[in-house]
């Protein structure tokens, strides 16, 4: 395995060892049905549900974005739930672009846990022929002690700062960037300042993530190494996914977990339209 990521064929060879790892399944789709049917009819031997919206996220007003981040005492009561004590390797995946398994990665990591990605996820996995397993799996409670703090993440005011002086990802379809649609948040645009890198040019076509070298040339093609980098997204969830690929590329990105669902919601802030920054 690497720091980051890992594949279908070490999670197997984990399961056999005499360590298992923690396994976290995070399926779930935006404005899209509950992951969890779809788990209980079959998930990773021994992998827990996490539900996104629930623990992985806390309930707040419009103004704090749509995911805020859950509070520190509350997010360690949920990794306990899930099983995890001090040491422990951590794995996570989902079925859709890696989205729900990069917020759990992106949290964890945070809290100084060691946390790997199945590249691919779900259909990686089943691609090597690998069993699933059905129904619920309850662990024993674990007892982690969380230490938040090791990742960077942008205020909205850094945020704001960073799309002058840095550079500043929208990771959003190039759709909601330049405000020619908004499904979801009360206005259309971007922040003024940042760039447009979908989360979709992340991934091949089988979902797993590109080559180091190649997010590498697509991330200095932003200016990454020459500034500080950060990324936003709707609501802080597909953003991971592209800290993630930075950092697969070598890059230290701050997340902005509050997006656009935030800035939306604050009508003093300033919304930029069109394709250009």
């Amino acid at each position: 395995m690497t720091a980051l990521l890992t594949t279908a064929a070490e999670v197997n060879d984990l399961l056999r060892g005499r360590r298992v790892p923690v396994i976290l399944d995070i399926r779930w789709r935006l404005g899209g049905p509950d992951g969890h049917p779809a788990y209980l009819e079959g998930h990773l031997p021994g992998a827990v549900f996490v539900p996104l919206d629930d623990e992985l996220a806390a309930r707040g007003a419009p103004a704090h974005g749509r995911h805020p981040l859950p509070g520190a005492g509350e997010f360690q009561a949920s990794a306990r739930r899930w099983g995890i004590h001090d040491g422990d390797t951590v794995i996570v995946y989902d079925d859709w672009l890696g989205f729900g398994a990069a917020r759990a990665w992106w949290m964890l990591r945070d809290a100084g846990v060691d946390v790997r990605v199945l590249d691919g996820g779900l259909s990686a996995w089943l691609a090597d022929g690998l069993a699933l397993e059905t129904g619920e799996v309850t662990p024993e409670p674990g007892s982690v002690t969380l230490h938040p703090g090791h990742l960077p993440q942008l205020t909205i005011d850094e945020a704001a700062v960073l799309a002058q002086d840095g550079v500043l990802l929208d990771a959003r379809a190039g759709e909601r960037y330049r405000g020619e649609t908004e499904p979801i948040d009360p206005r259309a645009g971007h922040i003024p300042g940042a760039l447009s890198a979908p989360t979709s040019e992340n991934v091949d076509d089988r979902g797993r993530m590109r080559s180091p070298a190649d997010l590498r040339a697509r991330f200095a093609g932003f200016g990454a190494g020459e500034r500080p980098v950060g990324v936003y997204c709707g609501s802080g969830v597909s953003a991971a996914q592209e800290v993630l690929a930075l950092a697969i590329a070598g890059y230290e990105a701050a997340l902005y977990p509050g997006s656009w669902s935030e800035w939306s919601n604050h009508p003093d802030r300033p919304v930029a339209t069109g394709a250009g920054g």
